[in-house]
């Protein structure tokens, strides 16, 4: 259920989800509230006055008891639970002059949710879990164990003559025990055949009806972030979710990094421990949330980049950097979860989706499958937003793809206070164009202890609105504040205080911080300039843009776009998917029939290097500026550049 809340005096209306935070809400509105300990309610600045509707009964933490009876509310302590009216009271400077409102220049768009193209998926899981009451031997039926087991599977599925083997000898040691103790009563788990003609596999015997537990996990393995998901696969239905850094950053935060460390004695084995020792830590958070055992996954869909699935599966993957960057291999095996050091079932198979070259990889088939892009007539650009960004340009009658090393700022990385999307990040953020004071909202309203992707983005677009920073990133040496000032690592802007911070420290963003950013979001955009000029294509010529990665449900289009990392055309253009990755591996685990068609995925993908292409970093350096040394192709930017001046 929505409500809408309309804020007084800029008579600004936004529909948000009841329950809302108001804080939040006036945000995402583009209103102004000053506000600086993240919605913890201990700075008390962001006094309100409820007009109209109904009022929530928060403590009134820092509020008179008069104030409290006249409506006033603290916005980061109240929810929206009905249609609201809210008056901003004026500012007032030392002097007592009243300070002018702070503009409405940007409210956050976000991109429209893709379900509609992502379509419907069966429960037709590529394991199933089959309950057989097995009739015991007799001196007159005296058949192996093994073919009286396979006699009765058959038996069961209605006298389909449809062949069935077993998976590997370590079954067979077990079996006859487990068929006498389980008094003949036993469930199969069965890896079903991809193609008609090969037959069921018969992977594991657990005693007793054990069909209730089928359980499959969904990995996405992320450079800088590792996420899963545990699907209940009698019913499809998403049961849990974690996500985990990932380890091997110890190591270096890029892929060429991590490839470099891997040719190292010893180097290989250790990146391959990490990643499996995330990927067993959030085996373990989503088993714990669902108080199941790991041993009841019976099947892992994983997608990654190629570099990741190489170091995964312990594949050298030196030759990936070296022209012509070729990988070991692009289609991987099929592989015994456990023989990786996976905590699951014994049995458990695990699949990784297929890679399209040296830097497109697995995650980006995955997610250009969830989408159904290769199924549709509309020029699709899709953006794959993260350490090493992936792009895809084409619809169903072609596809041409390639990648780009953005680095880890987007997740947090390499920015002095970053870290990821979760509580205490600051992810939304504005500025007053005359105090330079700050509204500071983080993820659940509480003390601000970092910098997420999103918040990072909109930092950067305000403090260059408020011409704090100019187009380069650099600070603004004229402005006599005590939140611009000499740091560390140069200049830098005191976000927020230490007493109002959770770790006790200053929390700034840094001219370092910006520079990282700024290369980061030239790197993609000069992908996308590439990428299109490779097939005599611009940005006018798209039907849409699809953005994914780990926020790109998050991200706000106007001050992406501000920036230079989305390009600035039509806004409706625009849809998110979120963590394409995962969801494919999701569809897939989910449902066999939708992941038969990642062939044809593939089948349509081309990839160019762009470090074979000279116009990438011509493309590149006229990147790195904010929005861009181009201004024609940001005409929204370009009109509001000359309005201010």
């Amino acid at each position: 259920m929505t409500n809408v809340v309309r804020f007084l005096p800029d008579n600004v209306e936004i529909a948000v989800e009841q329950g809302e935070n108001l804080l939040a809400a006036a945000a995402k509105a583009g209103v102004y509230i000053h506000a600086y300990c993240g919605g913890d309610g201990v700075c008390g600045k962001c006094k309100v006055k409820i007009k109209e509707g109904e009022l929530s009964s928060e403590q009134a933490q820092n509020l008179k008891a008069d104030e409290y009876k006249q409506g006033i509310r603290l916005a980061c302590q109240t929810s929206v639970i009905s249609d609201m009216v809210v008056e901003i009271p004026e500012e007032v400077n030392k002097e007592g002059k009243v300070l002018k409102r702070k503009p409405i220049t940007t409210r956050a768009i976000s991109a429209r949710s893709l379900d509609e193209l992502i379509g419907t998926w069966t429960i037709n899981p590529p394991v199933e879990k089959r309950f057989i009451k097995l009739d015991p031997p007799t001196s007159e039926d005296n058949t192996a164990d093994l073919q009286r087991l396979q006699r009765a599977l058959q038996k069961s599925c209605g006298g389909e003559n449809k062949a069935i083997t077993y998976d590997h000898p370590e079954m067979l040691q077990e079996l006859a025990t487990t068929l006498r103790e389980a008094n003949w009563e036993v469930t199969v788990i069965i890896l079903r055949c991809k193609l008609p003609e090969e037959p069921n596999r018969i992977i594991a015997v657990e005693p007793g009806d054990t069909t209730d537990r089928l359980y499959g996990l969904a990995v996405d393995i992320g450079t800088t972030t590792l996420g899963g998901i545990l699907i209940d696969l009698n019913t499809g239905k998403v049961l849990a979710e974690s996500s985990a850094y990932n380890s091997q950053i110890r190591y270096g935060e890029d892929v060429i990094s991590r490839i470099i460390y891997s040719q190292r004695p010893g180097g290989l084995k250790r990146l391959q421990d990490r990643v499996v020792y995330t990927i067993n830590e959030i085996i373990q958070s989503i088993c714990k949330k669902q108080l199941i055992s790991p041993s009841d996954i019976s099947y892992i869909m994983a997608a990654g980049n190629t570099v990741m699935s190489h170091l995964f599966l312990g594949i050298n993957p030196k030759y990936l950097r070296e022209a012509p960057y070729v990988p070991v291999c692009s289609q991987f095996p099929l592989t015994r979860a456990a023989s990786l050091g996976i905590m699951a079932h014994p049995s458990v198979r695990l699949f990784l989706y297929p890679a399209i070259a040296s830097y497109v990889g697995g995650d980006i088939v995955s997610g250009v499958h969830a989408c159904r892009m290769y199924k549709s007539p509309e020029l699709t650009l899709f953006i794959d937003i993260g350490t090493n960004g992936e792009i895809v340009v084409g619809n169903q009658d072609w596809m041409m793809c390639t990648a780009c090393s953005a680095g880890p700022a987007f997740e947090g990385g390499g920015i002095k206070y970053g870290m990821r999307a979760s509580n205490g990040a600051i992810e939304n953020f504005h500025i007053h164009p005359e105090t330079y004071e700050p509204m500071i909202v983080t993820i659940g309203q509480s003390k601000p202890r970092g910098i997420c992707g999103s918040g990072l983005i909109s930092i950067v677009s305000e403090l260059l609105e408020a011409k704090v920073i100019d187009q380069q990133g650099k600070f603004n040496r004229k402005i006599d504040h005590p939140r611009v000032r000499q740091g560390e690592d140069g200049y830098e802007y005191v976000l927020v205080w230490g007493k109002e911070s959770l770790t006790r420290e200053d929390i700034v963003v840094t001219e370092v911080d910006l520079d990282n950013l700024i290369r980061a979001k030239g790197a993609m955009y000069a992908g996308y300039q590439t990428l299109l000029d490779s097939v005599g294509l611009s940005f006018v010529d798209l039907d849409r843009v699809i953005l994914a990665g780990n926020f790109g449900a998050y991200i706000d289009l106007e001050r992406a776009i501000s920036i230079g990392m989305l390009p600035d055309i039509d806004r409706d253009k625009f849809y998110y998917l979120g963590n394409a990755s995962l969801l494919g591996a999701q569809i897939s685990l989910t449902d066999r029939v939708r992941f038969m068609e990642r062939l044809q995925v593939r089948s349509l993908m081309t990839n160019m290097e762009l470090s074979e292409n000279s116009n990438f970093m011509n493309h590149y350096m006229a990147a790195l500026f904010l929005p861009h040394t181009d201004m024609s192709l940001f005409p929204s930017m370009e009109k509001k550049f000359a309005t201010d001046q």
